[in-house]
C-alpha cells in the first residue's frame, strides 16, 4: 500500500465549521450557547487564529451585541470608538470634503469601533474555547466529503509532506477526516470549498454574477502630533480614473497607529492597471503624504472583498450545511463593512442547525437559514444598498456615486428604489478588455520611505510556504495562458496580483515563460477572480502556511 492510500483517521462531531473568522467563530459560540452538549470543531488554515484575517476594519457592533451582550463590560480588543467621520473626493493635488449631512444615515459611523479584526477573532476564539469548542489552527480543509446521496458529511484536511513532484516525502502525513451532521463553510472570499459547493449544488442559479474588489492595506505608526484616535476617512477619485471604481480608507487606532488602505473594484477594464501600484500612488497625494511623513510602515496585506451584495448572494443552504460570512458574500459595499453580517450569518446558521439537530435531523438542507436571512438584519442591510455597485459600474465614479447616494436616501426614507434591483452583468474576469484598447500606466519607482515594491511588502506580511510542495495555484491550460493572458491582455496577472506571485519571463529560449512564485501568495484570491479566461484556480496549500498578519 502506498502512502497516499493510507486510510485517513476520522473524527465525528455534531457540527464542523471551516474557517476561524468572525462568521465561523460566531457560529461556534452560538451553537454552544443554545446547546452546551453539542460537539463543535473549527478548522483554521492559518498558523494561528487571526493569521489570515485582513479587514479595514471599522466594526459595526450590532450583531456582536446580540451574540455577546456582556462584551462591553469585559477587557476586549474593541477599544477605539469612532470619534469623527470624513468623506473626500480626491484630485491629483487637492481634495474636496463632502458634507456629512449629505450622507445617508446608514453611512454614519457613530457608535462603531476601529479594530484589528485579527485580534477580535483571537478574542472570539477564546470565548468559543471557554464554551467547549475545539479549534484546530494550521489545518486546511482541502476536500469535501459526501455520502451516497450526495449530502455533505464533512471535510478532510490536506495531506502534509507532498513534494513538488506530487510524491510523498519523508515528512508525509495523511490528512484527517472531520465528519459532522452539519458543516458550515466560512472560508472567506472565493474559498475553494465554497466554490465547489456552489457549482455542485447550483447555488448561484437565478442570481447575478458575484462581484469583487481587491483591498490592499498597510499599518503605519505616525507622528503623535498628527494622530487623531478614532478618526476615520474615506475617499474616492484620484488616482483612479473616473471609469474605475474604488477608493481609500484611513483609520486612526490607538497608540499613534493608522490603517491606510485602498480598494479597487475588480471589474476594471484596463489590463495595465495595478491595484498595488494605484495604492502606492495614492500615498503620494499631498494629504496622505503629509500624514505619513516621518512615520514607519509596520505591516502589509492584500485581500479580495465580496461586492455583489443582495442580488449576488447564492443560496446559502445545501444538503449537509451552509455558507456563512464572506463565503456567502455579505459585504455592504458603500459602508465597506461585512463583519456585522458575518457574525449575524454565523448565528443564524447555528440557530437553524440546532433546531434541526433537536428534531433528529442530519445532512439535510437547513432551509430555515436560507429562508430567513433576507428578512433579517443582513437582508435589510444589503437590500438598501443593492444598486450602489451597479450604478457605479454603469455610470462611472461621478455619476454613479451621485445616483447611488440618491438611491440610498430614497431607500432610507421610503424603503423603495426607483431603479428596482439592477443587474451586475459581466463577471469581473469578463470585464477586462484587450490591451490593444488601452495604454500602459506608468507607476513611479518606489522610494522605500512612502512607497514600496511588492517584495518588501510581502516580507512585512510574514508570508511563508514550503517550496517543496505542489503549487496551490493551478493553471488549467498553460498554452491558453500564453495566447490569451499574455498575448491579448499583456500579462495582466503580474499586475493584478498584489504579492508578485506571477511573472512573465521575456528572456531565454522558452520566452515568454509563465512563472509562479507560489511562496509569495498572501491568499487574496484575486487570480481566481480576475484571470480573463478563468484559467487559474486557487487551492489551499499545506495547513499553517501563507501570511501571518499581526494586528491587521
Amino acid at each position: 500500500m502506498s502512502e497516499t492510500e493510507i486510510e485517513r483517521e476520522s473524527m465525528e462531531f455534531d457540527v464542523v465549521i471551516v474557517g476561524a473568522g468572525p462568521a465561523g467563530l460566531s457560529a461556534a459560540i452560538r451553537l454552544k450557547q443554545l446547546d452546551p452538549d453539542l460537539s463543535v470543531v473549527v478548522l483554521e488554515k492559518g498558523a494561528e487564529v487571526g493569521a489570515h484575517i485582513l479587514s479595514g476594519c471599522v466594526l459595526d457592533p450590532s450583531s456582536l451585541d446580540a451574540l455577546l451582550p456582556e462584551w462591553r463590560q469585559e477587557e476586549t480588543p474593541i477599544r477605539q470608538e469612532v470619534t469623527e467621520d470624513r468623506f473626500y473626493f480626491y484630485g491629483p493635488q487637492g481634495s474636496l470634503r463632502l458634507p456629512n449631512f449629505a450622507m445617508p444615515k446608514l453611512m454614519n459611523n457613530h457608535g462603531n469601533f476601529v479594530v484589528s479584526l485579527g485580534l477580535v477573532c483571537k478574542w472570539l476564539a477564546e470565548k468559543a474555547e471557554a464554551l467547549g469548542v475545539e479549534i484546530y489552527p494550521g489545518f486546511a480543509a482541502h476536500e469535501l466529503l459526501f455520502d451516497e446521496n450526495d449530502n455533505l458529511v464533512g471535510v478532510a484536511t490536506g495531506d502534509m509532506g507532498i513534494g513538488r513532484n506530487g510524491e510523498p516525502t519523508a515528512n508525509y502525513q495523511r490528512g484527517m477526516e472531520l465528519r459532522g451532521k452539519y458543516t458550515l463553510i466560512g472560508e472567506g472570499v472565493r474559498g475553494s470549498l465554497a466554490k465547489q459547493l456552489t457549482a455542485k449544488f447550483g447555488l448561484a442559479e437565478g442570481r447575478e454574477p458575484p462581484k469583487f474588489g481587491l483591498g490592499v492595506k498597510e499599518l503605519w505608526e505616525i507622528n503623535p502630533a498628527k494622530h487623531k484616535p478614532g478618526l476615520i476617512q474615506h475617499s474616492f477619485g484620484w488616482p483612479l480614473d473616473m471609469n474605475t471604481g474604488g477608493g481609500s480608507f484611513i483609520y486612526h487606532l490607538p497608540d499613534n497607529q493608522v490603517y491606510v488602505g485602498f480598494v479597487v473594484h475588480l471589474n476594471y477594464k484596463n489590463p495595465y492597471l495595478s491595484p498595488f501600484g494605484e495604492f502606492q500612488k495614492f500615498k503620494t497625494h499631498p494629504d496622505v503624504a503629509e500624514l505619513l511623513e516621518g512615520g514607519k510602515r509596520l505591516a502589509y496585506g492584500g485581500r479580495a472583498i465580496t461586492e455583489g451584495g443582495w442580488q449576488s448572494v447564492p443560496k446559502l443552504a445545501f444538503p449537509g450545511g451552509g455558507l456563512i460570512g464572506c463565503s456567502a458574500g455579505l459585504v455592504n459595499v458603500p459602508r465597506i463593512k461585512g463583519v456585522h453580517n458575518a457574525i449575524a450569518s454565523g448565528s443564524q446558521a447555528a440557530e437553524a442547525a440546532v433546531a434541526a439537530l433537536k428534531n433528529g435531523r442530519a445532512h439535510d438542507t437547513l432551509e430555515a437559514y436560507e429562508d430567513g436571512w433576507r428578512a433579517s438584519s443582513i437582508g435589510r442591510d444589503l437590500k438598501a444598498v443593492r444598486n450602489v455597485k451597479p450604478l457605479w459600474s454603469k455610470f462611472g465614479t461621478v455619476g454613479g456615486v451621485m445616483l447611488g447616494g440618491i438611491d440610498m436616501w430614497i431607500n432610507a426614507l421610503t424603503g423603495w428604489s426607483p431603479f428596482g434591483t439592477m443587474a451586475h452583468g459581466k463577471t469581473d474576469a469578463e470585464s477586462t478588455e484587450p490591451a490593444a484598447k488601452h495604454k500602459p500606466i506608468d507607476y513611479p519607482k518606489p522610494d522605500g520611505k512612502l512607497t514600496f515594491d511588492k517584495t518588501a511588502s510581502v516580507f512585512l506580511s510574514n508570508t511563508n510556504h514550503e517550496e517543496d510542495q505542489p503549487i496551490h495555484l493551478r493553471v488549467k491550460d498553460m498554452e491558453l495562458q500564453k495566447t490569451s493572458e499574455h498575448d491579448v491582455y499583456a500579462g495582466l496577472s503580474q499586475r493584478y496580483c498584489p504579492a508578485g506571485v506571477y511573472e512573465w519571463i521575456e528572456e531565454g529560449a522558452d520566452a515568454p515563460r509563465f512563472q509562479i512564485n507560489a511562496q509569495n501568495c498572501v491568499h487574496c484570491k484575486t487570480c481566481d477572480i480576475k484571470d480573463p479566461n478563468g484559467n487559474i484556480t486557487w487551492m489551499t496549500p499545506q495547513g499553517g502556511e501563507g501570511p501571518v498578519y499581526q494586528e491587521m
